[in-house]
C-alpha cells in the first residue's frame, strides 16, 4: 500500500531554502519516492488551516518512507530544511 509524507512548510529564509530543495530531490528518488505536490497554489475549503508550502511525496510503504527521513544521505538537506525553516510532517496511509 503506498504512504504519502505530507509536510506543512513555513519557509523563513527562502535564498537558503533552495539549496535544501536542491539536495533533497535525490534523496527522495534514492528511496523509491516520489514528488506529488512540490509547492504550488493552496486553498482552504474547510476548517481554519492556512497551509504554508505543501510538500506530498509518495512511497510504496511506511518502511521506505521512514528509511528515507532518517536517512543519512537526507541528513545534510534535513539540516538545511530545519535551519531555514518551521515543518510539520505526518505520513498517511493511501487507499
Amino acid at each position: 500500500m503506498s504512504v504519502y509524507i505530507i509536510f506543512d512548510i513555513e519557509i523563513t529564509n527562502p535564498t537558503e531554502y533552495e539549496d535544501y530543495k536542491k539536495l533533497a530531490a535525490p534523496t527522495v528518488t534514492q528511496y523509491g519516492g516520489k514528488y506529488i505536490v512540490r509547492g504550488g497554489k493552496n486553498e482552504t475549503l474547510e476548517g481554519e488551516w492556512i497551509p504554508n508550502r505543501l510538500v506530498i511525496l509518495e512511497f510504496e510503504n511506511s518502511e521506505r518512507a521512514k528509511a528515507w527521513h532518517d536517512s543519512t544521505e537526507y541528513a545534510e538537506a534535513k539540516a538545511l530544511r530545519n535551519k531555514y525553516a518551521k515543518s510539520k510532517a505526518v505520513v498517511v496511509e493511501g487507499v
